[in-house]
């Protein structure tokens, strides 16, 4: 694709600082709408010399990338991590050994054949707007701020005020073993209007992603644009700095066959890609419910553990209530079968209850004293039968005719 843009706009002012450390490429009142590379560089407030390393990591960038890259084709990786590690290079000449070193950060977008390189290190952005419609990227902070909001210790808005706000974590820094890499990604989304806006984060003291957007979508020109971004800024503390980019036109072309892929939409990079997390949304995975498994946050979770425990309580009443039933039935059988009888008043009493007759079961008779009545029984039953016999005999006598009573002597009475 080829990409054609307006002349582009830079902002420069120092704030209310004793010196400027931000440096832009290419320099101010400069830009022509031929220029493919942009730079912002902020260097680090509070360490010495910070106007040296934005400054010399700047024009080594722009230095290497004159010789070797070309709008006219695409870019490719290599000729920017190249030229990074030449201006790293650079910077390392300039060390002075102060155990303070001096360092900055890093913004840049390159425009090519391919679509558009963005490189960032630090806390100065780069937005990508389609005015009207949407924020399509905005760089990913590399502060200690962002990293507590994205972990959801800090809200969106506290990271303005919070007193670890300049605290930043990645920087270019001159005679480190370990150099810090940049964030980039290939962008291949870009239609005519669109804009790109890099600043430094002094910038962004009274502005956030909304203010920016709102201020692009408007129908000023350009040159009224950035008079309104420099009035907004006036009073700021930092040292604050940008470059305004509008795309004029986009000519699509095949490629030597080469496919590129627009990465802004699934880059880690792209902070409108990294949602806080709460720090009470634990995710945890509970057993199914309804056939269906579930991931839920701790308070869902928590509900849905809640909810099935109070079934299961109920499902173990009505068994409990179900084994009670069968036993007293048992209980009530065992009964009947010992009394032969279930209308027996041994096995049932009556009792009169204003008008209604109410059946109370007996309870059952423990087994010696179920002993000791059938054996009372018996000894009943057996005095009864004596009694029956003895006053047969006596009714048999009665009726008979009386005999004379006769002693030994044979007399008579």
């Amino acid at each position: 694709m080829k990409i054609k843009i307006f002349p582009p706009l830079a902002i420069l002012e120092q704030g209310n600082r004793d010196n400027q450390e931000d440096f832009i490429y290419p320099l101010n009142g400069r830009a022509t709408s031929g220029d493919h590379l942009f730079i912002v560089c902020d260097g680090m407030g509070g360490h010495e010399h910070g106007e040296v390393a934005s400054q010399t990591f700047t024009m080594a960038l722009a230095e290497y990338f004159d010789k070797h890259a070309s709008g006219d084709e695409i870019l490719p990786d290599k000729v920017l991590t190249d030229a990074i590690a030449y201006a790293y290079r650079k910077l390392d000449n300039m060390d002075n050994g102060n155990f303070k070193k001096m360092g900055t950060t890093l913004t840049l977008l390159y425009f090519h054949r391919g679509g558009v390189t963005a490189a960032h290190i630090g806390d100065s952005r780069i937005y990508h707007l389609r005015p009207g419609k949407r924020l399509l990227y905005v760089s990913r902070d590399h502060s200690l701020v962002f990293d507590l909001y994205q972990s959801g210790e800090i809200s969106y808005g506290e990271m303005k005020t919070s007193l670890q706000k300049n605290v930043i974590t990645r920087a270019v820094q001159p005679g480190e073993e370990n150099r810090v890499k940049p964030d980039i990604i290939h962008i291949t989304d870009v239609k005519p209007d669109d804009y790109f806006y890099m600043c430094s984060d002094g910038m962004l003291e009274n502005m956030d992603n909304d203010d920016v957007f709102r201020l692009f979508s408007t129908r000023d020109s350009d040159n009224a644009k950035r008079d309104r971004i420099i009035e907004a800024t006036r009073g700021n503390q930092d040292n604050h700095s940008a470059y305004i980019i509008h795309v004029q036109d986009v000519v699509t072309e095949p490629i030597d066959g080469r496919k590129t892929v627009n990465e802004e939409t699934t880059a880690r990079c792209n902070a409108l890609n990294m949602k806080p997390v709460e720090k009470e949304a634990v995710i945890q995975k509970i057993e199914p419910v309804d056939d269906d498994a579930t991931i839920l946050s701790s308070s869902s979770s928590a509900t849905r553990r809640k909810s099935g425990g109070k079934k299961k309580t109920l499902s173990w009443l009505w068994w409990a209530m179900l084994i009670a039933a069968i036993v007293a039935v048992a209980a009530w059988l065992s009964l009947y079968a010992f009394t032969g009888n279930s209308g027996h008043d041994d096995a049932q009493q009556s009792v009169e209850v204003t008008g209604v007759q109410e059946v109370r079961p007996i309870k059952p008779i423990p087994h010696h004293t179920q002993r000791q009545v059938s054996a009372t029984r018996e000894r009943h039953s057996q005095a009864t039968h004596d009694a029956g016999a003895s006053q047969q005999e006596a009714s048999s006598v009665a009726s008979s005719p009386q005999e004379p009573i006769t002693d030994n002597s044979g007399n008579e009475d």
